[in-house]
């Protein structure tokens, strides 16, 4: 891999809020891993994608996008949590199902497309396009996931392309009308800038609220007393979903680019050198969290890192904790008989990201 690791919680936090310690692949030493990133099935008319874009550029294209991002889902905050009901409603009932499937993967589909603007009844497409999309963050992938991911690239490149096309001819309530009125404003962005992030948020949205809802879930049925603990005080689901990105969180590490010649966590590296910080290592950091191997959903307040740090955070946070939270107090509303399925749970093999590829569970209720 050629990097260097860091895993403990200081060590993690002051990297990924150090500002001189950019994040670009591109400043990536050849044969590191982080350097196969940097033009993973990107085509001459791809935008930059904040997820590894340094200032100024970074500035840019982020700060625009998350300013009408927030106050997209501030105002729709209520639609989102009805639509995190509506579909744990038409789940089945009763009886055996896969709570993946069934709940956690259409609930953040559905939300970030609601709120892109995107076509529900190509819901099912879309949740395609954006696994096949992601795997251009596996360095290691197969030649069919190669193919899958230019597949799911080209759809999706193509279908924001003319959406925003249409958004400036008839706008409407969404984010990517937002985004060419910002653009028409004078904000210095490209379509291609726009288009490029916009999939980052559509992508980033939909694979990572999956598994930290789905994670959430299994953490309660596998720890019955923390579960007891939400039934008797539902507003301890706020607390549970920070709790569950701390024990159990769906991105596994981030990493950084040694920009010159210096010390990093007090050891000498050289530039160009990629450091890969372990996200769930710090998070179980027993000198910041007691007893960080025990799931509890009302341990001390600390800062966990599970969505990363510094001006890279993740831009989705907000939302996924709406998302999660939501989802937490609803499941176990509907479902309180609520358990596991006599057959094994099946974790996704996607390199870096840590999720549940199905939850069978059994209601009776």
């Amino acid at each position: 891999m050629k990097s260097w690791v860091l895993s403990n919680h200081a060590d993690v936090r002051a990297t990924v809020n150090d500002p001189t310690i950019p994040r670009s692949p591109d400043k990536a030493e050849e044969g590191s891993f982080l350097s196969m990133m940097s033009s993973s099935g990107e085509s001459e008319d791809d935008g930059p994608s904040i997820l590894f874009l340094d200032n100024p550029d970074h500035a840019r294209i982020r700060q625009p996008l998350t300013k009408a991002f927030y106050a997209r889902i501030n105002a729709m905050k209520p639609e989102i949590e009805a639509l995190v009901d509506g579909v744990i409603e038409q789940a089945p009932a009763t009886g055996p199902f896969d709570l993946v499937t069934e709940i956690a993967v259409p609930i953040p589909i559905l939300a970030i497309g609601r709120i892109l603007g995107v076509d529900e009844a190509r819901t099912a497409e879309f949740r395609e396009w954006s696994e096949g999309a992601i795997l251009s963050l596996n360095p290691f992938r197969s030649e069919d996931e190669e193919k899958r991911m230019l597949v799911g690239q080209e759809y999706l490149r193509l279908y924001f392309d003319e959406l925003m096309v249409e958004r400036r001819k008839a706008p409407a309530d969404d984010l990517v009308t937002d985004m060419v009125q910002v653009q028409e404003a004078g904000a210095p962005l490209t379509d291609a800038e726009v288009r490029a992030n916009l999939l980052s948020l559509l992508i980033g949205g939909n694979l990572t609220t999956t598994d930290l809802i789905a994670s959430g879930v299994w953490l309660f049925l596998t720890h019955p007393e923390e579960l007891a603990k939400m039934k008797a005080d539902p507003s301890l689901a706020a607390a549970a979903v920070e709790e569950t990105l701390r024990f159990e969180g769906p991105v596994s590490i981030t990493s950084r680019v040694v920009p010159d010649e210096r010390e990093v966590a007090g050891c000498p590296m050289h530039k160009s050198q990629v450091v890969t910080m372990s996200l769930h290592g710090a998070n179980r950091d027993p000198a910041v969290f007691e007893d960080p191997e025990t799931f509890n959903i009302t341990r001390e307040k600390k800062p966990h890192v599970a969505f990363g740090g510094g001006s890279h955070i993740c831009i989705g946070a907000p939302l996924a904790r709406i998302e999660a939270r939501r989802a937490f107090e609803k499941i176990f509303e509907r479902y309180p008989d609520l358990a596991l399925a006599d057959e094994p749970v099946t974790w996704r093999p996607l390199p870096f990201f840590r999720g549940l590829e199905h939850l069978p569970v059994v209601s009776g209720s």
